[in-house]
């Protein structure tokens, strides 16, 4: 069923379109141009159909089909379950690296409303914003189709204070489903990922948007200012993964993961991995926040470790490998540090508590530091 919802709602911040008229410019022209995506599972496609179906493949067709004479290419950098504390430490290497020059940016679902991911998605705008190849950022604000949840406030305040466009389903999507006109159950089989039907509803969204940029496309856009002081502390812009094809920790009873990564989406890659208890890593990392990250596994039992910085064992954090979720193994993340002293500390990870009949190994993917 095509159920009609209020588009031109959902550019909840218009921000500067000088980048996108440029792109938009180029591609009448015939340059080969780059569009990107990073996020979580609603970015990676969930529930649709094929990966044709999904939102972003979607809003890259609308470029394929408006600009016939160019040549473009789809990156899409979403991983399930991610964050963008998480975005900040691989948006170099998963997105930036292809060099794109149009970024939608989605994590309103996946980030809390709160001050720590409002300081972990502005490093991440103002990594990818401030990218040399100057992209145009569109920042992209999901919803849960139950009760409206959504990190759209912290979000959407990053996004006007960089003058960036925001796009956001709350008051297009769900405000129909909220007033009983789309049933949730049509577009998302759990209130969070949106089926083939939702995403094509939240292409359109951003479709609107775009055909909304293009039809002004003649109008002179004056160039965005220069990148203004942070608006938080702004700890994790500089974020970056430790992994043991850039780090050379101390191998107690751990065994490097050698597996070659070929796609995004195989995050369990160049990490440890340790099943005896009493087995220990040990890192030397600078910085003021630091990160574990490893492999919460349906595949259980799975054994339990604990992290300590700087030999501080009543601070000591326990990493249970056991998921009590049932979708799948996840790249979990642990903080360690938060604000801490910017310096070099000595982070130790230690198996405490394996079993017989353990069914999969504690998985170390990277440690991850910022400053």
């Amino acid at each position: 069923m095509a159920y009609q919802i209020q588009t031109e709602k959902g550019l909840v911040n218009r921000g500067n379109w000088y980048r996108l008229k440029e792109c938009m410019r180029r591609a009448e022209g015939g340059d080969r141009i780059t569009i990107g995506f990073l996020g979580g599972s609603i970015t990676q496609g969930a529930v649709a159909e094929t990966h044709t179906t999904c939102y972003a493949y979607l809003v890259f067709d609308w470029w394929v089909k408006k600009f016939p004479k160019t040549a473009f290419t789809y990156v899409n950098a979403g991983i399930g379950g991610t964050t963008s504390q998480f975005g900040a430490a691989r948006a170099q290497s998963d997105l930036l690296s292809s060099r794109p020059d149009v970024v939608f940016v989605e994590f309103s679902v996946n980030d809390e409303n709160n001050d720590f991911f409002k300081e972990t998605y502005e490093g991440l705008v103002r990594k990818i914003y401030d990218a040399p190849l100057k992209p145009a950022v569109t920042l992209i604000h999901n919803v849960m189709y139950d009760h409206g949840k959504t990190a759209q406030e912290i979000h959407q305040a990053v996004g006007t204070y960089y003058d960036l466009p925001c796009v956001a389903m709350k008051p297009t999507i769900y405000a129909e489903v909220e007033a009983g006109r789309i049933p949730n159950r049509d577009i998302t089989p759990d209130d969070l990922h949106p089926n083939t039907a939702g995403h094509a509803l939240v292409a359109s969204v951003i479709i609107a948007y775009l055909e909304k940029v293009y039809a002004e496309l003649s109008k002179e856009e004056a160039p965005p200012k220069a990148m203004p002081a942070p608006l938080t502390d702004n700890h994790y812009q500089n974020s970056v993964r430790l992994q043991n094809n850039n780090a050379s920790p101390v191998l107690d009873g751990w065994t490097a993961d050698l597996t070659p990564q070929r796609l995004v989406l195989e995050g369990f890659r160049n990490g440890w991995t340790a099943g005896k208890q009493g087995a220990k890593i040990t890192f030397e990392a600078e910085g003021s926040e630091i990160a574990v990250q490893y492999r919460k596994t349906i595949t259980q039992p799975a054994p339990i470790a604990k992290a300590v910085v700087d030999g501080d064992e009543k601070n000591a954090v326990i990493l249970d490998a056991n998921f009590d979720e049932t979708w799948g193994d996840c790249l979990f993340m642990q903080n360690l540090l938060v604000h801490g002293e910017n310096r070099k500390h000595t982070v130790e990870i230690t198996l405490t508590q394996t079993h017989e009949d353990d069914a999969s190994l504690f998985y170390l993917i990277s440690l991850i530091i910022s400053h």
